[in-house]
């Protein structure tokens, strides 16, 4: 059974008035920021910064990543008030206690400094990806594909998007001020109805990060690319979990950096 949520998305633009070079008035727009405390059987988790766009999404998969519950069935509502700017999750056991999830905590070099709780790198070493090929003229065609949905950083910019794709067909979109929203919005919607990532590609406007790479590999996903780079941690994860790691992806153009072996380079230029 599917818990029962609000549906509080926010318009994520906003429009201004600002000065050029020119010294002339120009009208602008620019990304809507909020802030969304986090309550799970009024216990406080986390202060999030989003711009609101899917924040019951956004819920459901920031504590799936965090390690806080394995069952949907375990969350009976999620409401969202922009009021109180607060979202109250509320859940189907009696007594919970939410502290020795909160013991240990890793600050992570996401946009925002996203945070991974608990013993998540320890959980990583039993986590395999299943292996799945890809063809390069995919890998184009999805390219392709997301410069067309990209809207909130065409209007604004400061944000970041995510997408899920299978193959080259997209499932979901999202941006927000960082990547790890975006993806814990993935992966909630994910989470919410079932979607299994054997067969899915990650696409990430961010940095591919130890938690990138470590969310995508909880998520069951085995490609993950992005049009930017990748750090050394970022890639020791993707060896440890199995992920293909492929950054530096724009138009014609990218870099495996692990998994080369499930690349199908059927469209070399």
């Amino acid at each position: 059974m599917q818990p029962e949520m609000t549906d509080a998305g926010l318009s994520v633009a906003k429009q201004v008035t600002g000065i050029d070079e020119q010294g002339e008035e120009r009208e602008l727009q620019l990304v809507g920021e909020r802030a969304m405390t986090l309550y799970v059987d009024k216990q406080e988790i986390v202060t999030l910064m989003t711009i609101g766009s899917h924040p019951e999404l956004l819920t459901l998969g920031y504590l799936k990543n965090q390690g806080f519950f394995e069952c949907i069935n375990e969350i009976k509502i999620v409401q969202v008030d922009w009021e109180t700017e607060s979202v109250a999750v509320v859940t189907a056991g009696e007594d919970s206690d939410f502290s020795k999830q909160m013991e240990r905590h890793t600050v992570t070099t996401g946009c925002g400094q996203g945070t991974v709780f608990g013993r998540l790198m320890e959980k990583l070493q039993k986590i395999r990806v299943p292996e799945n090929s890809v063809k390069q003229s995919t890998l184009y065609a999805l390219l392709a594909s997301v410069r067309t949905h990209n809207e909130v950083y065409k209007k604004a910019g400061a944000v970041h998007g995510c997408a899920l794709y299978m193959g080259d067909k997209l499932e979901l979109f999202v941006e927000d001020v960082g990547r790890h929203n975006a993806v814990d919005a993935i992966a909630g919607y994910m989470w919410l109805n079932g979607v299994s990532g054997d067969n899915k590609i990650f696409y990430t406007t961010g940095r591919l990060t130890s938690e990138m790479v470590i969310k995508i590999s909880q998520m069951g996903i085995p490609v993950l690319l992005s049009r930017s780079g990748a750090t050394q941690m970022g890639l020791e994860m993707a060896q440890l979990s199995g992920v293909t790691l492929i950054s530096r992806s724009r138009g014609k153009h990218f870099m495996v950096l692990h998994g080369a072996q499930n690349i199908e380079f059927d469209a070399k230029l």
